[in-house]
């Protein structure tokens, strides 16, 4: 059996057509944490994360999953032990919540194969986690920002795989939303020992929320590691051009950066 070594890049190079995204990059992703991949637009947080859910075929360099070629991994298998929640997703006009989680068991059911008790197990598991299980016949289009966010985590929870992925999951939410979401991650992480990865643009929050961070600016990787490893003035001024002072944050104890 291949050992578990969860998700790696090395010497990964993803270019869109001549620019050059990422380079040479080479990082390995703890197994069983909430990791966050942060830094300045342009410097490829999701261009990271799309080569880790095979969207992206590399340049050079190669994606690794406990220790397989990802570009090479057959679809069904990659689909059963990678869940990706892309940025801004769409759904079919007037699904309901139900509905939609039950796309996630797509990678496990047969071309011809029916729907399962297996199948409804999961999906009920997975609205139940994210708190949406008494909407299940509400259309997705009725509910607020974060009631439907958490509906699309659902769908990528019911796929029942290790790794889940998430592309800026907080965007376009206000801070009540955004706090939510982050804490059902962290929840999911800690209880249920889900790797989670996801690209996030406020810093103190993922602070707060993440136990690892992934810092990156337009010249490759800045620093990873816990919050307080990474978060400091020196690694601001190298990601993002700019003086910050780091303090003490008086709820959580995580490190909070305040801008100079």
């Amino acid at each position: 059996m291949t050992a578990r070594t969860g998700l790696e890049a090395r010497n990964l190079s993803v270019s869109y057509g001549t620019r050059m995204i990422l380079k040479d990059l080479t990082l390995a992703l703890p197994e069983q944490r909430f990791t966050a991949i942060l830094g300045p637009n342009g410097c490829g947080k999701s261009t990271l994360l799309r080569s880790f859910a095979r969207l992206i075929r590399p340049r050079a360099g190669e994606v690794l999953l406990d220790g397989e070629n990802l570009t090479a991994m057959a679809a069904t298998k990659a689909a059963r032990r990678l869940g990706l929640l892309p940025q801004a997703p769409t759904a079919p006009e007037g699904i309901t919540v139900e509905a939609l989680v039950a796309r996630g068991r797509a990678p496990w059911r047969g071309l011809f194969a029916g729907w399962s008790k297996a199948d409804a197990a999961a999906c009920l598991r997975a609205m139940t986690a994210t708190g949406v299980a008494e909407l299940a016949e509400r259309p997705l289009a009725e509910l607020s920002g974060g009631q439907r966010q958490r509906v699309w985590i659902a769908l990528a929870l019911a796929q029942e795989t290790p790794h889940l992925l998430l592309d800026e999951p907080t965007t376009w939410l206000d801070l009540p939303h955004q706090v939510e979401v982050l804490a059902l991650l962290q929840r999911l992480n800690r209880e249920e020992g889900r790797s989670i990865v996801a690209v996030l643009h406020d810093l103190n929050l993922a602070a707060r929320y993440a136990d690892h961070l992934v810092l990156l600016s337009p010249q490759g990787l800045v620093a990873q590691g816990a919050p307080a490893q990474v978060l400091n003035p020196a690694n601001m001024l190298a990601a993002f051009g700019m003086a910050t002072l780091i303090e003490r944050d008086p709820v959580a104890g995580t490190p909070m950066v305040i801008p100079l």
